[in-house]
């Protein structure tokens, strides 16, 4: 295992230290083909390897007898003030991982005081996790689908749910080719092939939490698109991508969304300079440096790498968010240190709902907390709001 010591057999959750020991948890009670589509990337997976191994080369500087004794790690998010500089990013078909899913996420993201990001893909409905969260800062995120009559009606049913900024993911035309889960004949809803029948029979329990019905009968639920409906038709998430969205998508399109929606509006999947500073002028509030977690085009740079020149082309305009790679409270000093505000976490939280639901989504946002605090104490910096490129080694 890279980065960290490796987690001891049988580690349960409160045992877990870091983001690697609530993994190894999580993919003791997955099959292997659905760890795969968590943990996969697109094609050769080197940009996914890419956004670790560069927050791994980042080096501190920190300042010595500096009176760190006194910490804060409070922020806020386009006015939204949070417990850390930390949020939950849209994850679709959570419910892989856990039958409660983004339901789940968001209560442990409420509990803990964060913003959470509901997946337009949502195995749960935007109501339904809406409801179960009142009174917790509660974002959506969507994509220009072909049918802009569906687009426009989800973010309708948001606006009137409460939801309070609306993401609107740019880097996914069509899908990816993710090597593993062709590899693996993966399907939405998966079934099992011949091939993975002992893999299945040694992870009967999430079998039995997942469904039968869900991978033999019914198919898997999709919140968003006629209640509870089923998707019955499988098919391999690429194919599943490319039937529904829209690679046509233009700045154009962005203008039409910003005339449904009266909130703040940000923009996930910028790797450049000259997109962010289009988002800018196209008024924009947040720009969200992503490359899908590696899971879309391959051959990208690292976030961390490109934030940045994204920073300064963004130049105070709107706030400046990143994911990619985020396993430690490290990481998430170094992004801030490099201009970021927020840092968001997909596949971590994900771990944390496979390895206990609510609770183990819970865990692992107190785990980075506490990791993040320790860093901040030895660097010498009182408060996340003080980091900047001065407690990075150029």
């Amino acid at each position: 295992m890279r980065n960290g010591t490796v987690p001891p057999r049988g580690l349960e959750l409160s045992h877990a230290v870091n983001v690697e020991d609530v993994r190894a948890i999580a993919n003791r009670r997955l099959p292997a083909a659905v760890s795969d589509f968590i943990d996969g990337g697109g094609e050769g997976e080197i940009t996914l390897h890419r956004n670790r191994h560069s927050l791994d080369a980042i080096m501190f500087r920190p300042r010595a007898l500096s009176d760190a004794s006194t910490r804060t790690l409070a922020t806020t998010m386009l006015g939204t003030p949070v417990s850390a500089p930390l949020a939950l990013a849209p994850v679709g078909l959570a419910a892989l991982a856990h039958p409660l899913g983004e339901r789940a996420a968001a209560l442990a993201a409420a509990g803990a005081g964060i913003v959470s990001t509901l997946s337009s893909s949502s195995c749960w409905s935007l109501e339904e996790v809406a409801e179960a969260t009142p009174d917790a800062p509660k974002w959506f995120q969507i994509y220009v689908w072909r049918d802009r009559g569906i687009t426009s009606d989800v973010v309708q049913r948001a606006r009137a749910s409460g939801y309070k900024a609306l993401v609107v993911t740019v880097d996914v035309p069509v899908g990816a080719r993710r090597e593993r889960d062709l590899h693996n004949g993966f399907t939405i809803p998966p079934r099992p092939t011949w091939r993975h029948t002992g893999d299945m029979l040694g992870h009967l329990p999430w079998v039995a939490r997942f469904g039968w019905d869900e991978m033999f009968g019914h198919g898997l639920t999709m919140g968003n698109f006629g209640g509870k409906a089923a998707v019955t038709q499988r098919m391999a998430f690429m194919e599943r991508v490319n039937q529904r969205f829209d690679p046509g998508m233009t700045w154009d399109d962005l203008e039409w969304l910003r005339s449904l929606w009266d909130g703040p509006m940000v923009v996930k999947g910028i790797t450049n300079e000259r997109d962010a500073a289009e988002a800018v002028a196209r008024g924009i509030d947040a720009v969200w440096v992503s490359n899908h977690g590696g899971r879309q085009l391959d051959g990208l740079p690292a976030t961390i790498d490109v934030l940045p020149a994204v920073v300064d082309a963004v130049d105070g305009k709107a706030e400046v968010y990143m994911d990619g790679g985020i396993r430690r409270g490290s990481d998430i000093a170094k992004a801030l240190a490099r201009g970021a505000r927020i840092c968001m976490i997909g596949r971590p939280y994900i771990y944390g709902l496979a390895a206990k639901g609510q609770a183990g989504v819970t865990k692992v946002i107190e785990l980075l907390k506490e990791q993040l605090d320790n860093t901040l104490a030895l660097l010498g910096c009182a408060s996340v709001e003080a980091l900047d490129q001065d407690w990075l080694r150029s």
